[in-house]
């Protein structure tokens, strides 16, 4: 290949295993993951719209969870049911930049709407009185428009700074989508600037959401132990304990994969963990916010009585 990027047309993608059978049981893995995703996220969102009990901002922003979890397994998951059965691992340039550009999009849009639900769970915890005032129906849609903006503007920057590298050697992405990591490994002119910023977009769309969401858990915390009755306590913490979940696999999985320097990336060892925010996150959201939850169970076995009647 040539080392000016604009000649390239297209990357290959090596997945996770060359070997056929392999190939086929991750297949049906995948399939499996990406089937139960679709279903829970569109289950729940359908749940949320036609449950007058689930009309809060709570499962307001949980909804919009969901949706963002639909469209972020959409973009990885196919294409990789592809690569495994099929003889042709190329992505073209243009897709790879498509791919990359809506999974950081959707991504730190997450990172946002993440910290948009902590502090909705402290304004529920601190003054439940007023929680409905407090958080109208103005302030939600504020807080979701400005994750995706911010997520999407952001993810412009990251996406116009990465795809100007010059990439260099070989077009191989050994990787089953197309990321930070891997795309580094092929340029030969990684710059300062450029490392300088990955660290801004690290610090704007993870360390600074990771703060606001450990302040607003702080107040919890000291709103909680102000609660006199211990049954009260533990129902205060039951609200936030499935977004707690959600945060600490999330953010722990992101903060791991890009935190360090690109000198210390392992390709092998990082698609593991990559898989698992990617993929799998998509899929267990719907659980941890539903398996645990009452007032979505409820709104289950009503909704399969309606549609079974």
């Amino acid at each position: 290949m040539e080392k000016d990027n604009h000649t390239v047309t297209e990357f290959i993608l090596l997945g996770f295993s060359q070997d056929p059978v392999m190939q086929l049981i991750l297949f049906v893995i995948f399939l499996i993951v990406y089937s139960m995703t679709l279903m829970g996220n569109i289950t729940l969102i359908v749940l949320i719209y036609t449950d007058s009990r689930l009309h809060t901002p709570m499962y307001f922003f949980i909804g919009n969870l969901s949706f963002l979890d639909l469209w972020y397994s959409s973009v990885y998951t196919p294409k990789i049911m592809v690569t495994c059965i099929s003889e042709d691992k190329s992505i073209s340039f243009a897709g790879c930049l498509a791919q990359f550009f809506f999974s950081a999009g959707l991504a730190y849009s997450e990172c946002y709407l993440l910290a948009a639900m902590a502090y909705d769970r402290y304004v529920a915890i601190s003054n439940p009185l007023l929680y409905a005032q407090a958080m109208s129906r103005w302030l939600c849609m504020c807080l979701v428009g400005i994750s995706y903006i911010g997520g999407f503007v952001n993810a412009i920057i990251l996406t116009s700074n990465t795809f100007t590298l010059n990439f260099c050697g070989d077009n191989v992405i050994d990787d089953f989508f197309c990321d930070v990591p891997p795309l580094i490994k092929l340029a030969c002119d990684v710059k300062d600037s450029y490392q300088e910023v990955l660290y801004f977009l690290l610090a704007s769309n993870v360390i600074t959401p990771t703060a606001l969401i450990l302040a607003s858990y702080l107040f919890i915390i000291a709103a909680i132990l102000r609660i006199r009755s211990t049954q009260g306590r533990l129902k205060a913490f039951s609200t936030c304990s499935s977004h707690l979940i959600s945060v600490t696999l999330y953010y722990g999985s992101i903060l791991y994969i890009y935190s360090r320097p690109s000198s210390s990336y392992s390709l092998e060892r990082d698609k593991i963990v990559s898989t698992f925010y990617t993929v799998l996150f998509p899929m267990l959201n719907p659980m941890i916010y539903s398996l645990r939850n009452k007032d979505v169970k409820e709104a289950l076995k009503k909704f399969c009585k309606m549609t079974t009647s």
